[in-house]
């Protein structure tokens, strides 16, 4: 969230705002030796947004006028990295101050035919007509840190000022270049604290077909960063209304969508908890579940969370609570043995309990084994004991006596569990 009393709001103010910080050396000794070869050297985009806002550790984005051939030549050590697209990777500094600086060309872009990228690059003189095809007026900053000169040719900062998302220029043809775009507008709605623009709200809708041709992994990479913000609701909100939300999650009536935009909003940053939350409403789905979170191409944990909290054992640990006294700790108990105990402070937090809830859980647990090896013996002192021999029915019994330590926690003492499995095995006996 910005706080807006820090932002310029003027080219000058932003100016003396940019003159105090400091560019990395690397970086100035490109941009000069640029400037001395008559080129025009700047950084870009949404580092200088970031600058202006009082983030340290900045990425910066360094851009200029000079073509890919027109950098190799003047730079001694550079890489191609990208050169096709006009990135050359110039190699600045010595030792420890040694530095990647990748300088990326102005450019304009041809038309998109896959929602994605641009059929063709053309290398530009002008630096505004490069800062024309950026997608946020809040990412469409430039500094020119030789010449102590701060470019806002879309104003940028009268929409940071008043706390907008705005699409650089026409938002449907924005939208209609790259299809991810509209998903970063809400992302940093979000992570920013503002509202969309409505000009730039209104035309998400009209670019659905174009984002369904972006990858989901980049989808995935925005969506996390929404549901990491303070308050998601603000870019989960114009998701919903849009119709980008159906395009990311699953449909939702209107009461059960809006009721979970609000719970994300109390609960802690943790986006797989947060995105378990937004699937809640069909968690009994659990096809429909697993599709969406295999559609964002999670990582294994990722998976692994969002599945399990979305999984009956987080109803059952509800209906837990609500038992008689006697009989809640043992259900208690259960409940968290089968949902794994690395999951409960998150289904604690999706349930949103109560401090009372809270307590009666963590006493129900305190000091109870909730696993196999968490018993005072193991398979070998079982098959050592005589009691057992390897095998299936090995694995069995063990799960047997953990059920019965669920019921009384005291019962975790190798006496007692040898005694036990003794029973188990007589009572399973066949008759001769």
């Amino acid at each position: 969230m910005v706080e807006r009393r820090t932002i310029p709001r003027s080219v000058e103010q932003a100016r003396a705002c940019m003159l105090e910080v400091e560019i990395p050396t690397a970086i100035m000794a490109v941009l000069e030796a640029l400037d001395r070869a008559g080129f025009h050297g700047v950084v870009v985009g949404g580092a200088v947004r970031d600058a202006l806002l009082g983030a340290v550790g900045v990425d910066w984005d360094v851009a200029s006028n000079a073509t890919p051939d027109e950098v190799v030549e003047l730079f001694p050590r550079t890489i191609p990295t990208g050169i096709e697209h006009g990135t050359v990777t110039v190699l600045s500094g010595r030792g420890d101050e040694r530095y990647a600086v990748e300088l990326t060309t102005f450019r304009g872009e041809g038309a998109y035919h896959d929602g994605r990228h641009p059929s063709e690059v053309r290398f530009l003189r002008e630096l505004e007509q490069d800062l024309a095809r950026r997608d946020l007026t809040i990412n469409a900053f430039a500094w020119d840190p030789v010449n102590a000169v701060f470019t806002d040719a879309f104003g940028g900062l009268e929409d940071l000022c008043a706390g907008l998302i705005r699409a650089v220029g026409d938002p449907a043809r924005r939208f209609a270049e790259d299809g991810l775009r509209t998903m970063r507008a809400v992302r940093f709605a979000a992570t920013m604290g503002f509202a969309l623009a409505p000009g730039t709200e209104a035309a998400i809708t009209g670019a659905l077909e174009v984002f369904n041709k972006v990858s989901r992994e980049r989808v995935h990479v925005e969506l996390l960063k929404l549901l990491g913000a303070a308050r998601p609701s603000l870019g989960l909100t114009p998701m919903a209304t849009t119709g980008l939300w159906d395009r990311v999650l699953a449909p939702l009536e209107q009461p059960a969508r809006d009721e979970a935009i609000e719970a994300c909003d109390r609960l802690p940053p943790r986006p797989s908890l947060r995105l378990a939350r937004l699937l809640w409403p069909i968690r009994h789905d659990r096809e429909q579940v697993a599709a969406v979170v295999d559609a964002l191409r999670p990582s294994r944990q990722e998976r692994a969370t969002v599945l399990r909290l979305t999984a009956i054992a987080v109803d059952e640990l509800a209906a837990a609570l609500e038992l008689e006294p006697s009989l809640r700790p043992p259900a208690i108990r259960r409940v968290v043995a089968d949902l794994e105990r690395p999951y409960l402070d998150d289904a604690r937090a999706l349930l949103e309990l109560d401090d009372e809830a809270v307590a009666q859980i963590d006493d129900a647990l305190e000091g109870a084994a909730l696993t196999t090896k968490a018993l005072a013996i193991q398979g070998r002192d079982l098959i050592a004991s005589g009691v057992a021999k390897p095998g299936p029915r090995l694995g069995q019994l063990l799960a047997e006596l953990l059920d019965w330590v669920l019921e009384d926690p005291s019962r975790n003492r190798d006496d007692a569990l040898i005694e036990r499995a003794r029973e188990l095995e007589l009572a399973g006996a066949p008759v001769p």
